[in-house]
């Protein structure tokens, strides 16, 4: 390995792996004797995905790194998510400050995880990493870039043993969905609030370039999905807004590696927790796109029945489900489900939220028991492993192509152990509940209606793929797109909900040192105790001499609400910032309490 220890190989499924230095983007590698090697076709919808996430490495999480947590929970801000871990870190210099997570990147998972991922009759991983694996902007306290050095390691440990990679945009600009592994505990800044639009922007840049990257031919049979949006929450954003995006999104894929199998990965769009078939016919003929959704138990209504009564459960809620969506949609895939049918764990609903089980979440007054029972693992007899282990294998059976959540969950600080049993398959093979080969899996639900492979065509990179009818193309479409230097933008100044009034700029990419007063970078309204009142001429006068003199503009929001610094060149960076300037309105003026704005539309 990287460190110089050695360790031996085991796969009982025929795998063979292939390393040569001399020879490092050689793809002839096998994980098992019945998936393809890298060089060889992957016949999705006939082959299988069998996989496990690496949760928690790149992208880290409370419940899934808890040492890391612990550490600082006494702090003057708690940690409770990586912003305020990395900030927590970087104050800590004593302890090496930021630098303690590139410690945690070179630790949590190695080779050897890969290789025993592999051994463990797996041929995916899913490897979720955050936005500042590219960049960070002023502000931001992640580590930037260093993830990537690292997701770099993750490719070569792959191709190394015959794993292909699901690449998961897990976190992005201003929070998809406000949860602490969006990065970032709090609002949702991404399509959504005053910086969505710019903060979509921002994130269609990050996507290109990822696309651009892994569909080079030294990685494309490698990295071979790609996760566009993790969990964003539709009903903060809108499936219309997501739509809009996802188009955007999959143009810049197929523009980075070309249509067609072979060119590029696969697109995979979350289902923005909407049922599946709300996503059928939304992007027809689209090249090779599979449906992503988690499902998970543990989340709802809480239960203290035996774990021997779920052994059916997956089968019973997800089997059709899938089926019906391989039929009608096409690929569908879990990319995330765990063995927890109750939210029993350290920090599974973030750090101090409490759990359902025990009654101590917010808003939830009934307890069922003692979370013990669930978590003590060290505990369980055999008949508990066994339950166990039959609900993972109605699992995989109902999912059919999967990525559990995940593959290791790290100990606490505190108690010296696993304190998420449910959540760990490498715990699940020590112990002896998960299964030592994951086609025992298969016939568990005795499926009745099974979906008949292979694909459409299309769907698979064939005949007639990429061929979106202009009626589906323009419907998804809109104002997110990259912004081109030099092209005219009909911009909008709203100084009243019922009046919009049309200005007209000619934008350009190119705006050394200034700065321009907006919205916070951070997404958040910040207060401030003057309130602005721009005149509309008095606004057109400044416009005018930003253009002629380059002089500063500045924008306000009216009602108390505070302004932040963003540089301009910052802003515009390979993008337009785009209102939504809806018939009879302004762009969100009502929901966001904002009554003075500039946004600009196609």
């Amino acid at each position: 390995m990287d460190d110089g220890s050695t360790f031996v190989y085991s796969n009982p499924f025929g795998g063979s792996w292939y390393w040569d230095e001399n020879d490092p983007f050689n793809n002839g590698a096998r994980a098992q004797s019945w998936s393809p090697a890298l060089n060889e076709t992957f016949r999705y919808g006939i082959d299988k995905m069998r996989g496990v996430n690496l949760g928690g490495w790149l992208n880290t999480e409370p419940f899934i790194a808890p040492a890391l947590y612990e550490k600082y929970q006494n702090a003057s801000t708690p940690a409770v998510d990586e912003w305020t871990l990395s900030e927590a870190m970087a104050a800590d210099t004593a302890s090496g400050g930021l630098n303690q997570l590139e410690d945690h990147y070179n630790t949590f998972i190695t080779e050897r995880d890969f290789a025993e991922i592999a051994g463990a009759g797996l041929n995916f991983v899913r490897i979720p990493i955050g936005y500042w694996a590219i960049e960070t902007w002023a502000g931001e306290p992640f580590l930037a870039k260093v993830s990537w050095t690292y997701f770099l390691k993750a490719i070569r440990w792959a191709r190394k043993y015959g794993i292909r990679i699901n690449l998961d945009l897990h976190a992005l600009p201003g929070s998809q969905n406000g949860w602490n592994h969006s990065g970032r505990l709090g609002t949702i800044g991404f399509l959504n609030g005053p910086m969505g639009y710019a903060n979509a922007q921002r994130s269609l840049d990050y996507i290109r370039i990822i696309a651009e990257f892994v569909s080079q031919p030294q990685y494309k049979d490698v990295v071979t999905l790609f996760g566009i949006v993790n969990e964003p929450r539709a009903q903060n954003i809108g499936q219309d807004n997501l739509n809009r995006f996802s188009m955007e999104a999959y143009n810049i894929v197929r523009n980075a590696g070309g249509v067609g199998e072979g060119n590029g990965p696969w697109v995979s769009l979350h289902d923005a927790f909407l049922p599946r078939r709300s996503w059928v016919d939304v992007f027809p003929n689209a090249d090779r796109i599979t449906l992503d959704s988690h499902p998970y138990m543990c989340f709802q209504g809480q239960s203290d029945a035996a774990m021997s009564t779920y052994a059916t459960a997956p089968c019973d809620a997800w089997g059709s489900l899938v089926n019906t969506s391989m039929a009608n949609f096409g690929l569908t895939n879990a990319g995330e489900w765990s063995n927890a049918v109750t939210d029993c764990g350290l920090f599974l609903n973030g750090v101090g939220a409490g759990t359902r089980y025990e009654g101590t979440f917010p808003g939830v007054t009934s307890s069922q028991g003692s979370c013990d029972e669930w978590t003590d693992w060290q505990s369980y007899n055999a008949g508990m492993k066994r339950d166990i282990m039959n609900f993972a294998l109605a699992s995989m059976d109902a999912l059919q192509d999967y990525f559990f959540w995940t593959w290791k969950i790290g100990n606490s600080s505190v108690t010296g152990k696993v304190e998420s049993p449910a959540w760990s398959y490498q715990l699940g093979l020590e112990q002896g509940w998960m299964p030592k080969d994951p086609r025992a899996a298969i016939g568990t639900c005795q499926n009745i209606a099974p979906w008949a492979p292979p694909l459409q065509a299309w769907q698979t990179g064939g005949a007639g793929a990429g061929d979106i009818p202009a009626s589906a193309s323009s419907a998804a479409s809109g104002r997110l797109h990259p912004y081109r230097a030099g092209a005219p933008c009909r911009c909008y100044l709203a100084t009243h909900p019922r009046g919009l009034y049309p200005l007209y700029l000619r934008l350009r990419l190119q705006l050394p040192r200034r700065r321009v007063w907006m919205l916070g970078a951070d997404g958040q309204m910040h207060r401030i105790r003057r309130v602005c009142l721009f005149l509309f001429r008095r606004v057109v006068i400044w416009i005018r001499g930003l253009i002629r003199h380059r002089r500063r503009l500045r924008l306000c929001v009216l009602r108390r609400r505070g302004l932040h610094r963003l540089r301009g060149r910052e802003l515009l960076r390979g993008m337009c910032v785009r209102g939504c300037s809806r018939p009879g309105g302004v762009d969100y003026a009502d929901s966001w309490g904002v009554s003075c704005w500039m946004g600009c539309s196609s």
